[in-house]
């Protein structure tokens, strides 16, 4: 008779609220040992709450967890790791002043002489190394690492301390392709080492590639749980919704009909306060019924490129002509200059430059616009018509709650996003400069905000969106940028673009 192989993870019966909200509902999960595991679902589909639950960061109200057969008290993030459960997070938990080495002893340390334990550590972690192939440099401070090695690094972190169920939220975020293939070498190695992964993304085609099994999440509960080999993309962006969802490249547009000139830069350059040169002569056009897309792992410049256009940042030295209007530094454009002129932004950290998170939902939307003649007399705020056009706003944007008076905090990311667009797109700007549109959104929200683009751009405006997401950008764009320290390394209509290709010059290499 057969052995059977108790599972790695079994939660049964979970129960999790938060006041009247009904983040997990009943969920049974079972997750088989020496698999990868997908989770996917919408945002405020529960995932999250699941494996925080999981990892102890969360104590379930009610349920049980089993990991490999027994039952398990898990009360906080050492009982996790004491039973073999790490947690890859998102945004890296890594200190940048210190080295690769020092980062993965911190907390971990085996011996009080740090001497010693720098020698035990690093024996241990060569031998993690040749076994799974996370090669890094050990000495290297994490500041001077690469994205990839950071990522490597995190995973390294937690085999250290024994992990044998890995939990990844989002590993590819801000991963160049040709990264996340070398992670998915290393994952698929990990796994036929007898290692039991579980996979939180969004990006579907990652889970097709990758995964053994995918258990998909709505509304606090689990709706589908199917083996990879029986699911597609479509039919797993299905059940998340609810609904059937397109985010392609619509019939008859996948070549623009380009204007004329709406936007021209030329040779702008920027040096940080630490003398750093974020942009190196960089220049670039918008035309009038095009999307251009910039392309390339976060910190090669785009940032810098979205606060020159926008009149955030004046420029070491450049030219502009928005619209007709010329500016060369020091008397460059300024944000109230840009919105004047027909200029449109939304930003890529949302909490950070779009919204005021302590405002209510009709202040945020009125921010930066709170000059117009319908929004204040002499000074004087007109409140009800804020209200009303607010309440405008979140009804053609479906934007969720329909609350004019909720806290801009209290929406969840996709509805924040979607009220920043309200406000920026719904004065039919000329030019729309957008940073990562989808950032933390979930797929039944890119429908929308992908829709919105799309219709900006047949209306006529010039359209630049900045992503770090290369499906999104070949998707949406019809010209592509792609960016590499402070560069533009190369531009191709969208015909001639490929993953491969743009991953390439994302890396500095040629196309």
């Amino acid at each position: 008779m057969a052995e059977v192989t108790a599972p790695a993870v079994r939660m049964t019966g979970i129960h999790k609220h938060f006041g009247a909200v009904a983040a997990n509902e009943n969920v049974c999960l079972s997750v088989a040992a020496g698999t990868v595991h997908g989770i996917v679902g919408e945002n405020g589909a529960g995932k999250s709450t699941l494996m925080s639950i999981l990892y102890g960061f969360y104590q379930a109200d009610q349920g049980q967890i089993d990991v490999f057969g027994q039952t398990a008290d898990i009360r906080n993030a050492d009982d996790a790791i004491a039973l073999g459960i790490g947690m890859v997070h998102q945004h890296f938990m890594l200190v940048d002043t210190l080295s690769a080495l020092e980062n993965v002893m911190l907390g971990a340390e085996p011996h009080w002489l740090l001497q010693r334990a720098d020698g035990q550590v690093r024996q241990k972690l060569n031998a993690l190394m040749a076994s799974t192939g996370l090669h890094i440099a050990l000495d290297s401070r994490v500041a001077d690492l690469p994205v990839g090695d950071r990522q490597r690094l995190e995973i390294l972190k937690a085999l250290y301390r024994g992990a044998k169920i890995l939990i990844l939220d989002e590993p590819t975020a801000v991963l160049t392709p040709q990264e996340t293939e070398q992670l998915f070498s290393v994952l698929r190695r990990l796994r036929e080492q007898g290692s039991t992964l579980i996979l939180i993304t969004h990006k579907l085609k990652e889970v097709m590639a990758l995964c053994d099994v995918v258990t998909v999440m709505r509304a606090g509960r689990i709706v589908q749980e199917v083996p990879i080999a029986q699911a597609s993309v479509e039919g797993l962006a299905q059940a998340m919704v609810g609904r059937r969802v397109n985010m392609g490249r619509a019939a008859g547009e996948e070549v623009a009909c380009a204007g004329k000139v709406l936007l021209q830069a030329s040779h702008l350059c920027v040096t940080d306060a630490l003398g750093v040169k974020r942009l190196k002569d960089v220049g670039l056009e918008l035309r009038a019924g095009e999307i251009v897309g910039v392309a390339g792992v976060s910190g090669n410049g785009q940032s810098e490129l979205m606060d020159v256009l926008t009149g955030l940042l004046v420029p070491d030295q450049g030219q502009l002509n928005l619209l007709g209007s010329n500016f060369e530094p020091p008397q460059w454009i300024d944000p109230g200059q840009a919105r004047d002129l027909g200029l449109a932004h939304v930003p890529e950290d949302r909490h950070a430059r779009a919204l005021v998170m302590a405002f209510e939902a009709w202040e945020s939307a009125a921010l930066g616009y709170e000059g117009l003649p319908a929004y204040s007399w002499h000074g004087w705020m007109n409140r009800a018509h804020m209200h009303h056009a607010t309440a405008d706003m979140m009804a053609r944007f479906d934007v969720r709650p329909r609350d004019t008076e909720l806290l801009s905090s209290k929406f969840s990311g996709g509805n924040q996003q979607k009220l920043v667009l309200a406000r920026e797109l719904g004065r039919a700007p000329k030019v729309l400069l957008v940073g990562q549109p989808t950032r933390g959104v979930d797929i039944g929200a890119i429908e929308f905000i992908y829709a919105q683009l799309r219709a900006l751009r047949r209306a006529g405006c010039a359209v630049l969106v900045v992503s770090s997401e290369l499906d999104e950008i070949l998707s949406l764009a019809d010209r592509v940028l792609v960016m590499n320290q402070g560069r533009v390394a190369g531009e191709l209509p969208v015909k001639d673009c490929s993953e491969a290709a743009l991953g390439l010059l994302m890396t500095g290499g040629q196309s």
